[in-house]
């Protein structure tokens, strides 16, 4: 299922490959932000031109709308949405803490009102299986309770304490709907089950969780609750801490992370897989990543800039249009603007991450992340 393909030589920086029903994808990778069954403003073809390998979707989101049962009729969720390509699918468990008109939280599961219409569900651990088993994704996660930062000591072990319970119980759903359907699933309907390391900012939770989902053996360890509003600092410490403790044969994912700086940062620690809403929540207000910093189009030292978002990328957007054009589109609540911008920062994390993998292949990583740094922290607001 996973493979290392090499190690840098100075840093905790590898490349791999991952194989899925749908593919195999190369790591380290970025996953496209597809939150309601789309990344917002793109289309499958833009994703093909960026190179995009895989991407994540929301099981809270598209069982709110559009419902399981027209997901279910499409034939999962790779059909309903015209992407051939591997797909992860968070539990949603997040979107029920963060979006949830009213929760209620307990061993048992989570008690919730839609925030698109109100209605009352209930979302137990073996009910998120089953969900994801009906969405047919890749790579599936298991209900978690995330906190935020701050968080105090005592919530923080009721929280992780959960997340093993529901992590144990999630194992044996989905060990059991193996064993219930083995001889009639077909290849590509075979999934791999990720844990989720949460544990808040305190490290002994942090060790106290993956150690009890090391022993369950999953596919995969997702480091949870990163990026929930603590320092750079802090959540680049807690990381560090923690992946030391994965074991080297499996696939290490932060969830949520994070910007060019924060990937480069997180790979040369032996983070596998990233991804956040960044690129296109940037894009539609406007703001573009290049190689040498953001810069935000919408500003009035745009207007006669007839050259391309970056000079070093070669996406259609950058080949074809100025920052001035662009600003005019953005500034005009054009749609077409915030298409282009979206689409040139999904291909610059893809070419990102394509420019890491290449550099851990030649053993120069380490230059690559000064070199890199230095260009990108320019911002050329």
């Amino acid at each position: 299922m996973f493979k290392v393909i090499h190690k840098d030589k100075k840093t905790n920086a590898r490349t791999g490959l991952i194989k899925t029903a749908h593919g195999t994808v190369h790591t380290p990778f970025f996953m496209a932000v597809a939150t309601n069954a789309t990344v917002k403003t793109l289309s499958v073809q833009d994703l093909f031109d960026a190179q995009t390998e895989i991407i994540v979707s929301n099981t809270y989101h598209v069982f709110v709308r559009p419902g399981m049962e027209v997901i279910k009729k499409a034939g999962g969720l790779h059909k309903f949405m015209s992407w051939p390509r591997p797909i992860l699918t968070d539990s949603g468990g997040y979107q029920i803490f963060s979006l949830a008109l009213l929760r209620k939280v307990t061993d048992e599961g989570v008690k919730f009102q839609s925030h698109v219409d109100g209605m009352a569900h209930f979302f137990s651990p073996e009910d998120i299986i089953s969900l994801q088993k009906i969405l047919k994704s890749d790579i599936i996660m298991p209900l978690d309770e995330c906190v935020h930062y701050p968080c105090q000591r005592d919530y923080a072990e009721i929280a992780t304490r959960r997340t093993t319970l529901w992590a144990q119980r999630s194992k044996l759903a989905f060990n059991n709907i193996v064993s219930k359907t083995k001889g009639k699933t077909s290849a590509k309907d075979k999934q791999l089950l990720f844990g989720i390391i949460q544990g808040a900012t305190f490290k002994d939770l942090r060790k106290q969780s993956l150690d009890a989902l090391i022993d369950m053996d999953f596919d995969g360890y997702s480091i949870g609750g990163l990026s929930v509003g603590e320092p750079d600092n802090l959540m680049q410490d807690i990381l560090s801490y923690t992946i030391d403790f994965i074991p080297q044969d499996k696939p290490r994912y932060t969830m949520g992370v994070g910007t060019p700086e924060q990937i480069v940062e997180s790979v040369e620690k032996g983070v596998d897989m990233f991804d956040t809403c960044v690129p296109t929540r940037y894009g539609r207000n406007g703001t573009a990543f290049t190689s040498e910093g953001k810069i935000t189009l919408t500003n009035a030292r745009f207007i006669k800039d007839f050259s391309p978002i970056d000079k070093n990328c070669d996406c259609y957007a950058c080949k074809n249009y100025s920052r001035a054009y662009l600003r005019h589109l953005c500034n005009a609540k054009e749609i077409l603007g915030l298409k282009l911008v979206s689409y040139h920062n999904v291909y610059f994390f893809m070419k990102l991450m394509r420019d890491i993998r290449q550099a851990i292949e030649k053993d120069r990583f380490g230059e690559f992340k000064k070199d890199f740094l230095k260009k990108i922290k320019k911002d050329e607001n």
